[in-house]
């Protein structure tokens, strides 16, 4: 296929292909996701041949169908033309530096200008989560926190203090996760408890389902299966029409890949599918706290790796990566793009490639932003393989010593 064809066409193409069918046959597909009457066989090959060539962009009626049809989300499929960009200057938009809003969190001086200073800062935060160093960025996160927490005592109307603990509860968030990054998981957990609080008190579903979301997180990467999907089951309930419901969602599908409960875990990922297809593309997909819709190929990934369709896995790996890559090669998601290396090292090892898969498993682990307990969690599936597959083979054992200090550090 030639190589300027459109990036939905190429991705219709990779996706049929991953899922071993003809065109024939995913034109056919295509009916068991619609109730609308389709054209005959014959004219729908035509048009999906069309496609796939990159000629006559799907209609907003047939779009979401072949997203359906491919189990992915429309927006991820056809992203829409103009999205907003994050990293909105504080200055630019308040006309106050960072330095000004301090000085008037300080005083008496918290009007509406002040306060989406604030709001403009914690987004900032959140959106640097992906790629900042964690150490640096949760001395900054504590430092946001814990100005908010002192505003407390200041004269504030019922709006303001209620506007204030909703963003420490998001700051809260930031730096659990950070804090269980970096490996000190007793100290996340307090935190995860302190913005389960603020979102009671404040009345925030986003912050409860986050909150519950990391209460999952932990339960996996501490092979609680169970406690994951309770957690998701109770994040879900609290969490509302919220985005963070489609990784609560996830979150459960992992926990049934990983217990060998391959229809639930399908089931799962189609709720899941369903749920961020209602849903309007988000303002900010840099922002930690959004679910972007090319995320739904990281989860589905995941699953697919532990169930061992490694053809499908391999295709959803290039296609993360390729999403969290810019053009001109900044990896804007590190952490999602070192689990689908780990998934491609995966099939490769599977599929007899020692060479490939240590590589793989190596720029993993040379990851510069990473999650501990995410890491090694993802990293012992190709562990796992190496060792029954290539037992003392030198490169294999390498990569298991490396991978065994980095697990003495979480």
């Amino acid at each position: 296929m030639s190589s300027d064809v459109p990036s939905w066409a190429r991705r219709i193409r990779v996706l049929r292909e991953a899922r071993g069918w003809s065109q024939s046959e995913a034109a056919e597909q295509m009916r068991r996701h619609t109730q609308d009457v389709l054209p005959d066989p014959d004219h729908l090959v035509r048009r999906w041949k069309a496609w796939e060539r990159g000629e006559n962009k799907p209609s907003p009626h047939y779009a979401p169908i072949i997203a359906a049809t491919l189990h992915t989300v429309t927006t991820a499929l056809f992203p829409p033309v103009t999205r907003s960009e994050s990293g909105l200057e504080i200055v630019d938009a308040t006309g106050m530096d960072t330095m000004e809003i301090i000085s008037r969190l300080q005083s008496s001086s918290v009007n509406e200008a002040t306060l989406q200073a604030l709001r403009i800062t914690v987004d900032r935060l959140c959106s640097e989560y992906a790629h900042s160093r964690p150490d640096e960025l949760l001395i900054e996160g504590r430092r946001w926190l814990r100005r908010i927490v002192e505003m407390q005592e200041q004269r504030l109307s019922f709006t303001q203090r209620r506007d204030t603990l909703e963003l420490a509860g998001w700051l809260a968030l930031l730096v659990g996760c950070l804090e269980y990054d970096l490996g000190d998981r007793r100290a996340a957990e307090a935190t995860r408890q302190a913005a389960l609080n603020l979102g009671h008190e404040v009345g925030s579903p986003g912050i409860l389902g986050w909150a519950y979301e990391m209460k999952a997180w932990f339960a996996l990467t501490s092979g609680d299966y169970r406690g994951v999907i309770a957690a998701a089951g109770a994040g879900q309930s609290a969490s509302g029409s919220h985005s963070v419901g489609v990784q609560l969602i996830a979150q459960e599908a992992k926990a049934w890949a990983r217990m060998g409960r391959e229809p639930e875990m399908e089931d799962a990922l189609e709720r899941g599918r369903v749920l961020l297809d209602s849903m309007p593309y988000p303002e900010n997909i840099d922002n930690h706290f959004v679910v972007d819709p090319l995320k739904f190929d990281f989860y589905a990934m995941d699953c697919y790796r532990h169930v061992g369709n490694d053809r499908l896995a391999s295709t959803l790996a290039d296609e993360v990566i390729r999403g969290a890559t810019d053009f001109n090669g900044f990896e804007r998601a590190p952490m999602r793009i070192a689990e689908a290396r780990v998934t491609l090292g995966v099939a490769a090892a599977r599929d007899g490639d020692l060479e490939a898969a240590v590589a793989y498993g190596r720029q993993t682990l040379d990851s510069e932003r990473k999650s501990l307990p995410s890491l090694a969690m993802v990293s012992q599936d190709l562990a796992t393989v190496l060792t029954q597959r290539y037992p003392g083979e030198p490169e294999a054992e390498d990569y298991l010593d490396r991978l065994h200090e980095i697990r003495r550090t979480r």
